[in-house]
């Protein structure tokens, strides 16, 4: 199933590998390092460029490892992937 991230973008759930707090996981040298070498090999989209950054979503789709940055918190992210998943059985 689809999951809405941010503004006109939407993700494969199965493609989804984590779904982390920016506010929270920022604060740690090895996810500053892990977005840092993303951006730097192009891995990395943000979704809602002009709007305060609240997650990051790990995936991998079938060309390689993206992160998206996006505007919608955790929880709504979880939640809308947990309706997915549901929908689905």
């Amino acid at each position: 199933m689809f999951i809405h991230i941010g503004h006109d973008t939407v993700i494969i759930d199965k493609e989804i590998i984590g779904v982390f707090d920016m506010e929270n996981t920022t604060v740690m040298k090895k996810t500053i390092d892990f977005l840092n070498n993303a951006e730097k090999n192009c891995q990395v989209k943000n979704v809602a460029p002009y709007e305060l950054p609240k997650s990051f979503i790990v995936c991998q789709e079938p060309k390689g490892k993206v992160i998206y940055i996006s505007p919608i918190s955790v929880g709504t992210i979880l939640k809308r992937i947990d309706a997915a998943r549901k929908a689905n059985y």
